[in-house]
This record gives structure tokens, sequence and C-alpha cells, in this order.
């Protein structure tokens, strides 16, 4: 086995051992599991929208008491205090700022002078193409399968477009959670791989075993993508609370989201102001009705339910499909160790 086929550009622009990122997932992505990755070898990546700036700078202190290896943060682009965020990672020396949405080009300037790695996650080719004109770079490529919100292209159809579109790395998300899709996402052309509930079904993960055992109990073939729960596409585990959230009309689901977006305001000490200015920013941007701007508030609490308070029953759980082919919880270290060997045989087996 060539070890150097493992040793990708996104090693190089990371200065990590290993092109695995674990990718920043609201009330899961905490201090714990980032440091975990990163210590490992791999890229992890801090959760922070869930956060307020406060807990943001803890959760960072504390990666870094844990390992000296480079890890990232995730962000929101809209929110109210970006600037402030952006400040704080810089001034941290955080190695990589990674974007749900495409940040400006100002921010991605902001960041690229400062040497902080800038890395939006893209459902499209022409998305590609538009933040690598910006300056980003490195790029998520998410697939269909992919966990939380999602688009409608499958892995093996997107990732080939954006290698073609882009002369930047190119992490493949959606679906991967082995050596094997390790492989697999580098022979489509890919620099390695991001993955969510392969990361969030570990030892490291601070999710409730409860809702671990969920996890590990469905198959492939349990999983749905909703609009129902904030008016976006989103990839989740079928439970009763999804499929009532499909039945009701919008007049019923609109005063739930509402009083969602008040409890999220208090738990991210949000002001009514800020709160205005986030969703008149969201409203601009993403080209989105007020029932669904309201809406948007019911993702964050309804996976806070079952991710942090541990009651699935009245929460939502994002998932990926590969949910259904994983059937144990190592450590994070475990599994890396295990992906990095399984590649190798794969590869191996392959005559490379």
């Amino acid at each position: 086995m060539s070890k150097g086929a493992l040793q990708t550009r996104a090693c190089a622009l990371f200065g990590v051992d290993y092109p695995i990122v674990q990718t920043g997932m609201g009330w899961v992505a905490g201090a714990r599991l980032t440091s975990a990755t990163s210590a490992a070898g791999g890229l992890g990546i801090i959760a922070s929208a869930t956060m307020t700036r406060p807990q943001l700078e803890t959760a960072i202190r504390e990666v870094k008491q844990r390992t000296t290896n480079p890890f990232g943060v995730n962000l929101r682009a809209d929110q109210p205090d970006i600037n402030d965020r952006i400040d704080l990672i810089i001034g941290e020396g955080v190695k990589v700022a990674s974007f749900a949405q495409a940040p400006s080009r100002d921010t991605i300037a902001r960041l690229k002078d400062a040497g902080v790695v800038t890395m939006p996650t893209i459902g499209a080719r022409r998305h590609a193409e538009k933040v690598a004109e910006w300056g980003v770079d490195a790029v998520i490529a998410q697939g269909a399968e992919g966990g939380g919100h999602t688009g409608s292209v499958p892995t093996s159809l997107l990732l080939p477009q954006v290698v073609d579109a882009v002369d930047i790395p190119v992490l493949a998300a959606g679906g991967f959670t082995d050596g094997r899709g390790l492989i697999a996402a580098l022979a489509w052309g890919a620099d390695g791989v991001a993955m969510g509930t392969r990361f969030l079904l570990t030892k490291d993960s601070t999710v409730p075993d409860v809702v671990k055992q969920i996890y590990l109990d469905k198959s492939v073939a349990d999983t749905v993508v909703t609009r129902a729960v904030d008016g976006f596409p989103q990839r989740v585990i079928r439970t009763e609370l999804v499929d009532e959230l499909e039945r009701a009309s919008g007049l019923t689901r609109f005063p739930k989201a509402l009083r969602s977006a008040l409890e999220f305001r208090k738990l991210t000490s949000t002001s009514l102001r800020d709160l205005a200015r986030e969703g008149l920013a969201m409203k601009r941007n993403q080209d989105i009705t007020w029932s669904q701007l309201v809406m948007a508030a019911n993702s964050p609490m309804l996976i806070k339910a079952s991710m942090v308070d541990g009651r699935p029953e009245v929460g939502i759980l994002p998932t990926g499909q590969g949910m259904g082919v994983i059937g144990d919880l190592p450590t994070v270290a475990e599994l890396l160790a295990r992906i990095v060997e399984e590649a190798e045989h794969t590869l191996e087996r392959l005559g490379v």
C-alpha cells in the first residue's frame, strides 16, 4: 500500500494526519468530540451556531487544553455577532472556519488574510464554482445521503461534478462511514471525507446513550427528508413526531415555531433586536417566506430535545443514511484507526 495515497491536499491544508473531517453538528460537536477527533489525527470542528459567544470561547480553550492539533469552528454566516466570532477564532489561532452556508466575500477575505482556512458546505456544482471564485480554500460537497439539511443530488453524482468544477480541495460528505468509503471518495477525486453521523455514534459523543441506541437500531430505510420541521429539506429519522409534523397544517405549526424561536433566543442570549436583524438577513439571503423564517427556529430546539435533553419522543433526530450500516460505538481514536486500516487494506486489494 502506498501510504502517500491517504496524504491528500486536505491533510496539508488542515495540518492533519488523515483526510477525515468531523462536521460541526449543532448540540453534538462540542469540545469533547472535537478534541477527540483532532487528537486522533483528523479535523474536529466545534459547532458554534447553538452556542453563545462566551460558550464558544470556553469550548475553543477547552479543545486547546486537550490537544495541540489543528481544529475548526463551524459558523453561521448570518449570525448578528459573526464579526465578533471571527475576531475570536482569529485571536485564538483556530485553523479552520467552516460554514453551512456561503460566507460573504468580505468574510472570506478577512479569514484568509488572518491565515484561517475557509470551508463552506455546498450541495450543487454552481455553488462550488461561486464560492471558489470568491476565494474559499476548500469545500465540503454534501450529497443527498447526508444528514440534517441536505440537497437532492446523490453523492455519487454530486462529487465528480464538483471535483471537475474547482481546483481547491473537496471533502466528500453524505453516506460515508468507513475506510472503503474514504477510498471511494478519493477515487472520485475528493481529497477526503467529512462525516457527521459516524462521529455522533462514538463513545466520545455526548449524545445520551438512549438516543444513540435508537440510531443503532435503525436501517438505511428508516430516514425521511422533510420540510415540516423548518421549511427546508432535512434528513431525519422517521418518528411519530415527524409524521405528526408532516400531517399538521401551516396554521398548526406556526405558533409552535414562534414559541421555539423565542425559547431559542433565550438559550443563545440573543436580543429581540438581534433576532429580528438575523431573521431579516436570513429572509434576504435565502429568499424564504415569513412563515419559513419563524419555522427555522424549530430545528435547533427540536434537535436539542433529543441530543441534549435525551427526549427523542419530543425531538427530531437528524441523520445521514449511513446510520443504517453503523452497528457499534467505538471511541473516536478507535474509529479513525479502523478507517485508516480498512482504507489501506482496500488499496492493497486494488493493487494500489
